[in-house]
């Protein structure tokens, strides 16, 4: 008989909801916050293994303050095990959080880390990769599809690439981060919001596992992008080639 995976680790993060309109904070402020969409893929894609018997237990993770509780209880709502909290407010960068999951990784003990290929607020798409080098797992990144082989000593994984769609077979432990075409997470219904509510959240510190980080890189400043002139109709080609050599000075 071939045994589950015995553990998934799910990384997510806090973003500003990608589907609200910025605040007068500047660009990307919201009022909302929500789990990065590519890390509720993952989330979602883990539920499914459990669900079909090929995985044991998932585990949550993010890094934050306490206001990203409400996104905890939002992954614990679709169905997570666990979920684990990195008390750290600072705003930081990919190499620090892979330093700090990989201390989480060496404690959990993971077959798979399950992670979204990106964040979207800030699009580094680094995290996964930086943790695999690590670690030294093999690491398989942008999977729209997720197969287990070899009595799941092996994950087949379906990449999205530029030139097409590709096969990759890695042996776990390993590093998996997800894109859009993997599947579409599940709705969080209310009762599930007011259940996860009563589940405890494990509050950590990364003095804990002895990792002291601090960002290599700092945001300076975020604006938004010029706001675009309205368009003009033309009457004729010839008004546009007078229009591109005279004013756009591109002929």
């Amino acid at each position: 008989m071939t045994l589950p995976i015995a553990k998934i680790l799910v990384p997510f993060k806090s973003v500003p909801d990608p589907y609200e309109a910025a605040g007068p904070g500047g660009a990307g402020a919201t009022a909302k916050s929500v789990i990065n969409p590519f890390d509720e893929i993952a989330i979602e894609e883990a539920l499914r293994i459990r669900e079909r018997g090929e995985a044991s237990e998932i585990v949550g993770l993010t890094i934050g303050p306490p206001a990203v509780d409400e996104q905890v209880r939002a992954a614990l709502a679709m169905g997570i095990d666990r979920a684990l909290r990195i008390d750290d407010a600072r705003p930081l960068d990919p190499y620090a959080v892979a330093r700090i999951l990989r201390a989480l990784v060496e404690k959990e003990a993971p077959q798979i880390v399950l992670m979204g290929k990106q964040a979207v607020d800030d699009d580094s798409n680094q995290v996964g990769q930086m943790l695999a080098g690590l670690l030294g797992w093999p690491q398989a990144t942008f999977v729209s599809k997720i197969e287990f082989v070899d009595e799941r000593r092996r994950a087949r994984c379906t990449r999205e690439t530029d030139a097409g769609l590709e096969v990759v077979e890695v042996t776990l432990p390993a590093i998996i981060t997800t894109d859009l075409r993997l599947n579409e997470p599940r709705y969080v219904s209310l009762p599930g919001l007011m259940k996860a509510r009563k589940k405890p959240i494990e509050v950590l510190s990364c003095e804990q596992f002895g990792v002291a980080v601090a960002p290599l890189t700092i945001t300076l400043s975020t604006a938004r992008p010029p706001k675009r002139r309205a368009g003009t109709r033309l009457e004729s080609v010839e008004e546009l080639v007078r229009k591109l050599k005279e004013e756009a000075k591109v002929l």
